[in-house]
């Protein structure tokens, strides 16, 4: 993960993760990383950079992503290192724990159980109401 961290991506990487994911006017806030400068240009985006050093620039600010990108990096520590192969799974474990972060346990349990489960429910009420009934004679009138 730390090697991860270190290296800024390249304006071609953002470009093939953003791709399709940004919706037209949209305003793309950043530091003034070269690759995000680039980036924006390509994507004909609205460009606000915060200078570097700083986290604020007018109304635009960077503050959210740095919070995130230090709870990540706070949260994969623990694991003293993370197989590239595996780390997905990692940031969809991560994200999950951020949305149900405000969560009682209890409904986090459930949540965790419904949702562990749902990938396997290929069954749709469709099949239910089309399926042959096993259990259930025909009377003979």
């Amino acid at each position: 993960m730390e090697l991860l961290c270190k290296r800024r991506m390249t304006h071609q990487e953002l470009e093939r993760l953003y791709d399709g994911r940004i919706g037209d006017n949209s305003i793309h806030c950043t530091d003034s990383h070269k690759s995000y400068v680039q980036f924006a240009h390509d994507f004909s985006l609205d460009d606000k950079c915060v200078k570097g050093g700083k986290h604020k620039e007018g109304i635009y600010h960077i503050q959210h992503i740095n919070a995130v990108h230090s709870k990540l990096k706070k949260w994969m520590n623990r694991f003293n290192g993370v197989a590239t192969k595996y780390i997905s799974n990692y940031m969809y474990w991560f994200k999950w724990l951020e949305l149900f972060e405000s969560d009682k346990e209890a409904i986090k349990v459930k949540n965790f159980m419904v949702q562990c489960n749902v990938a396997y429910a290929y069954i749709k009420t469709a099949d239910f109401k089309e399926r042959e009934l096993i259990f259930v004679k025909e009377i003979e009138v």
